[in-house]
């Protein structure tokens, strides 16, 4: 792991007991719109503190994955109680130890602000996603308002430095250059917060 993942490491596992309060910025109903329908082998990435475990069904089989220890300890009581199985590991999205092509779904919410090389972690969901699999994502970026873009960028250094989360990232640009397919892209408030689906390209 890099120098710069220690650190978001280390900051993370600082929060984690104020994260669930901290985390309210996304919404209970487009959590449960992302995830309730999924089913079959589904890898969740940047799990946090487990705040998408009660949105699964029970026709999902659940690996979630973070690099905060700290978080997982809070995330394995919240999947006790979950519908799905879901069992979970310490690691590093951008070195997922998976075969290829193993998953169904992955879901990621709010996860790609924080990863210090995304197009890296990127390219790791396409290699372990099926080739009809999808992606699905929930992703605050960069407003594509010049103005409010030139807010975030201004901010963003205040936010990296307390949290390790980007708040100017250019998300969709990242996606592309993984050589995935953007299928839907809905605008949940303006253009920052966004629900993504996603494909690898054949």
């Amino acid at each position: 792991m890099s120098e710069q993942a220690d650190r978001i490491k280390h900051k993370y596992n600082r929060i984690s007991k104020h994260f669930d309060k901290m985390d309210k910025m996304i919404k209970d109903d487009w959590r449960s719109e992302l995830i309730e329908e999924l089913k079959g082998d589904i890898l969740e990435v940047g799990v946090g503190t487990g705040a998408n475990f009660k949105y699964y069904s029970e026709d999902a089989h659940v690996i979630g994955i973070d690099f905060s220890s700290s978080m997982l300890e809070i995330a394995q009581q919240k999947a006790e109680s979950s519908n799905a199985h879901i069992e979970l590991h310490e690691m590093n999205v951008e070195d997922l130890k998976f075969e290829d092509n193993s998953f169904d779904y992955i879901v990621s919410t709010c996860v790609f602000c924080s990863v210090p090389d995304p197009v890296k972690g990127l390219k790791e969901l396409r290699r372990v996603v099926k080739p009809d699999g999808r992606i699905v994502m929930l992703e605050h970026m960069r407003s594509e308002s010049e103005l409010m873009g030139k807010v975030l960028d201004f901010f963003n250094p205040v936010s990296v430095n307390l949290i390790g989360a980007n708040i100017n990232r250019k998300t969709v640009s990242n996606i592309y250059q993984a050589n995935l397919e953007v299928l839907e892209q809905d605008f949940l408030m303006t253009s920052i917060m966004r629900k993504l689906v996603l494909s690898p390209n054949k």
